[in-house]
């Protein structure tokens, strides 16, 4: 039997065993999903889960059952590619015929002194989970910095702000207007959102330190009883160490077949590859889409297409608390109770579908 081994259950991961089973996996393969965690989680909704608005049990989705399907939970420690085989915390090794490697990313704290002591993230579903405990613990009237506001600050700050009216949120970014990757109509409609709801956006930051209690801004200290830092992201530490070409992010350079150039049967997943779009659950799906049409020719004994067509993506939505939203459906820009009804069916439909 060969062993496909699947590091991380993410979108990416999910979209592999939900295109092989229970249909098209040959007789002779045997799947190995690796994961922290015994059940699929919505990273995209860490952000609520934080702000205390839903509960845990909203953002996990039940793996899959099949019988050549083996789930082991556990922490991985290595990945050991000439040897092909994983290593875990508990001292056991998985050995693999083909690796598909969707560990996702961490957070990039720029060498900012302080940051990865002082501050609280939501990338993973752990580290949500001591943010919520963090920020709903907090008493009335006390100041949470938000740094970073990009998509996931955005997404905090206008949530916690829903969930805790009696905070004063602090939302910094470098740049002149938050959410510069969108259309500077949708930073507009979002800023007046925030100015009507009473959270402070500072433009043109540039944080240089963290201590407990303390953000400076430009040097300048800013009293604060928690800070969440969402102001940048890195590819898996198990990637980043793996002796292979990387780009500036720590994420692996592949091949146009989504593998590694020196090793065909190492195929890198999401947050993990070094790909031109800004990563996402729909470019990880995309990728596992392509991925899986690779293994089938490979396993057929058939030649795999040399290259795929560019992963099209349908948009992007974001949420300003339960009742708004903005987005892009394509090159259209969508904002207010119509862009946050689509988030929620969208969401909707993926939960239920996969559940």
């Amino acid at each position: 039997m060969k062993n496909l081994v699947i590091l991380g259950g993410g979108y990416g991961g999910m979209r592999i065993l939900q295109r092989l089973l229970p249909n098209d996996l040959p007789e002779d393969v045997t799947i190995t999903l690796i994961d922290r965690v015994p059940y699929h989680c919505l990273k995209t909704e860490y952000y609520a889960l934080a702000a205390g608005t839903i509960s845990d049990q909203h953002v996990r989705v039940s793996f899959p059952e099949h019988p050549r399907l083996s789930l082991k939970y556990a922490e991985i420690t290595e990945i050991q590619l000439e040897k092909q085989q994983v290593c875990l915390q508990n001292g056991e090794t998985v050995h693999y015929d083909e690796l598909i490697i969707g560990l996702g990313c961490e957070d990039k704290y720029h060498n900012v002194p302080g940051a990865k002591e002082f501050t609280y993230s939501i990338q993973s579903i752990e580290k949500a989970r001591d943010t919520y405990q963090r920020l709903n613990n907090l008493p009335a009237g006390s100041t949470v910095g938000i740094v970073g506001a990009g998509l996931s600050g955005v997404e905090l700050a206008s949530e916690l702000n829903e969930s805790r009216s009696d905070l004063n949120i602090k939302l910094f970014d470098r740049s002149n207007y938050i959410l510069s990757a969108f259309p500077e109509r949708l930073s507009i409609y979002v800023e007046n959102w925030f100015d009507t709801n009473s959270v402070e956006i500072i433009n043109n930051a540039n944080i240089t330190r963290v201590e407990e209690g303390v953000l400076y801004n430009h040097d300048e200290p800013i009293s604060v009883d928690a800070v969440v830092w969402t102001a940048g992201i890195q590819a898996n530490k198990l990637v980043r160490e793996l002796p292979i070409e990387k780009d500036n992010m720590g994420r692996a350079v592949i091949t146009p077949r989504h593998h590694l150039p020196e090793y065909e049967n190492v195929f890198i997943l999401g947050d993990c590859a070094s790909l031109p779009h800004a990563p996402s659950a729909q470019l990880a799906e995309g990728q596992a889409e392509q991925i899986v049409e690779v293994m089938i020719k490979r396993w057929k004994g058939e030649e795999p297409p040399e290259s795929f067509p560019t992963i099209k993506l349908k948009g992007i939505l974001g949420s300003l608390g339960k009742k708004h939203g903005f987005g892009m459906i394509g090159e259209r820009s969508i904002t207010g109770r119509v862009a946050r009804i689509l988030k929620s069916g969208i969401l909707w439909v993926y939960k239920y579908h996969n559940g």
